[in-house]
């Protein structure tokens, strides 16, 4: 069976993680530096798993974690909770039943006999064994409620008193006072808005974070070029690499979809304390593209997390329409999150989706029209629920924890899966 694998960027480890005082190591047995003769045969082990899961797992299985360095631990670990839920994957749901392997055809994994029991493997296969599409479906619904009170409350402070949350977005949305302009100068400013909201941030970064090397500092935000924007390219991001400084190119092409009060969540989610703080972190522990592929909701759920960790650092204090774009921004992750489990475990029709969307957020993120939305969820299962199950539990892991010490741990090594985060942070689900 072909697993996905993703391409793990590289940064000279030194420039990434020399600034970050006393970053947290896992403990290791005396000498573990000098294995180099197991890391080597884990590595070996993890590029060849492809061709014999069963037989891979096996040899992991014998391997001592202890022996290891504390990146290279978490990608045995890892790599054996994966390849467990893949062999049970294809011995349950066979590539011939389905048509192709065991994480395609989404559309049909409804119709599908135990349709439940394979949906819940592909939530922990991204996400980690602890995750539960029962448990998950209740805590989303807690979390639209309290985020659907808050965005009411906000818009009662801004003389919006009258309709749906999601209509009175709607409203909102179309209000010229906080449009750009359709030409260079309105793109060019929504770029010099975002720059500032990025400063504003990256002040905030020592109470998060402490001393972080200059290679996080060191990104922008960028508008795309003309033909990447007639071309319909969405936003990426260059990330730093000591040589050059790391961007956001953000995609600015309808950008009367961009009202300026959705702009500062955009920034904390792409750049920091969001993707800018996690990915270079993660480059330079170089995990193994089986740890990308088996903890695949680490990157959006930490990006996620990051959103509401600078709400909760004062980002909107005296600024309701900014909170009002966090908000929405958080009404689309737990709504995307919702349709995915109701798709595919709870029979729900796409009229059903789509009539809760509207009525929970007006509009669509820009990114993602609904109709194109739904048709990924449609074909993507557990993907959407398993982003909000990461961030969900980074969220309720950070409570009651030093933040600094909880963020060097949850990032020094490089993306974990949910139960190992527990484990290593002596948590219980």
């Amino acid at each position: 069976m072909a697993l996905e694998t993703f391409p793990a960027h590289r940064l000279p480890r030194r420039s990434v993680l020399g600034g970050a005082a006393a970053l947290l190591a896992l403990p290791s047995a005396p000498g573990w530096t000098k294995s180099e003769d197991a890391a080597v045969r884990l590595r070996n082990l993890l590029d060849d798993a492809r061709n014999n899961l069963a037989a891979t797992l096996a040899a992991l299985q014998s391997m001592d974690p202890a022996r290891l360095a504390p990146s290279a631990r978490i990608d045995l670990l890892t790599a054996r909770a994966g390849l467990a839920i893949d062999i049970e994957l294809a011995q349950r749901f066979p590539p011939a039943r389905l048509g192709n392997d065991p994480v395609a055809h989404a559309s049909s994994i409804s119709r599908l006999p135990n349709d439940a029991d394979r949906y819940a493997l592909l939530l922990r296969r991204s996400v980690g064994d602890d995750a539960d599409p029962a448990r998950l479906r209740r805590r989303l619904q807690t979390e639209l409620a309290r985020t659907l009170a808050r965005a009411d409350t906000l818009f009662r402070r801004v003389g919006r008193r009258h309709g749906s949350v999601g209509a009175r977005y709607s409203e909102l949305w179309r209000d010229p006072r906080w449009l750009y302009t359709d030409d260079d100068a309105g793109r060019d400013r929504a770029v010099a808005d975002m720059n500032r909201m990025l400063d504003a941030a990256r002040s905030k970064l020592r109470r998060g974070f402490g001393p972080l090397p200059t290679l996080h500092l060191s990104v922008r935000v960028q508008r795309m070029t003309r033909a990447e924007e007639a071309a319909g390219r969405q936003g990426y991001r260059v990330l730093p690499d000591g040589a050059r400084p790391g961007a956001y190119v953000v995609d600015l092409k309808d950008i009367r979809r961009r009202p300026r009060w959705t702009l500062p969540a955009v920034v904390h989610h792409e750049l920091v304390p969001g993707h800018m703080v996690q990915l270079p972190m993660e480059a330079a522990a170089s995990p193994h593209p089986l740890r990308i592929t088996y903890a695949a909701a680490f990157a959006e759920g930490w990006a996620i997390y990051a959103e509401q960790l600078a709400s909760a650092q004062g980002a909107y204090r005296g600024d309701p329409l900014g909170e009002l774009g966090q908000c929405h921004w958080r009404l689309f992750r737990i709504a995307r999150a919702l349709a995915d489990l109701g798709l595919h475990v709870e029979g729900w029709s796409s009229t059903m989706v789509l009539n809760n969307w509207r009525e929970w957020m007006g509009e669509p993120a820009y990114f993602a029209p609904f109709a194109t939305d739904l048709d990924r969820i449609v074909r993507e299962p557990a993907t959407r629920a398993g982003e909000a199950a990461m961030w969900l539990a980074i969220e309720d892991l950070a409570r009651s924890r030093s933040a600094i010490a909880f963020h060097r741990h949850v990032l020094a090594h490089g993306r974990m899966r949910t139960d190992l985060l527990r484990t290593t942070l002596g948590a219980t689900a």
